[in-house]
C-alpha cells in the first residue's frame, strides 16, 4: 500500500505538461488522455498560457496555433525568450508550410495536425518528454 508521503513524492517527480488551446474539446481531451501519466495543466488562451509558464516550469507545452487573441506563433516566440529549453509540440488544424517553417525556426520540438490519432500523440508525447 502506498503511503500519502510516497504519493506526494511521486506527484512531485511527475513530468508536467501545459496544454494551451482556446477550444475546450481538444484541451479537455488531451487532459484526459495524459492525466494518468503526467501532471497536466490547462490554459484557455495564449496570454493565460504565458502567465502560467511565468509561475511554473513545464517539461512540455502542447500549443495550438490558431487561437483568438495571442496566436500560437507569438506564444512560441515569447516562450523562447523566457524558457529556451522547454519542449513544445504544435498541434493545429490550420497548418501551412510557412507556419511550420516559422515554428521550426523558433525551435518547436514537433508539429502535429488536428484531428490527431490518440496512439500517435501518446507515442509522440512520451518520446518528446523523455528525450
Amino acid at each position: 500500500m502506498i503511503t500519502e508521503m510516497e504519493a506526494v513524492m511521486e506527484r512531485k517527480n511527475q513530468k508536467k505538461i501545459l496544454i494551451i488551446d482556446d477550444e475546450i474539446g481538444p484541451r479537455e481531451s488531451l487532459k484526459i488522455l495524459f492525466k494518468d501519466n503526467y501532471e497536466v495543466n490547462l490554459a484557455k488562451d495564449g496570454l493565460e498560457g504565458l502567465a502560467t509558464m511565468e509561475k511554473e516550469a513545464y517539461d512540455l507545452v502542447i500549443l495550438d496555433l490558431k487561437m483568438s487573441g495571442l496566436g500560437g506563433i507569438e506564444v512560441l516566440r515569447q516562450l523562447r525568450e523566457a524558457r529556451q529549453q522547454t519542449k513544445v509540440i504544435i498541434l493545429t488544424g490550420y497548418g501551412s508550410h510557412e507556419i511550420a517553417q516559422e515554428a521550426q525556426r523558433l525551435g518547436v520540438t514537433a508539429y502535429l495536425n488536428k484531428p490527431f490519432d490518440v496512439f500517435d500523440i501518446r507515442q509522440l508525447v512520451a518520446r518528446v518528454i523523455n528525450a
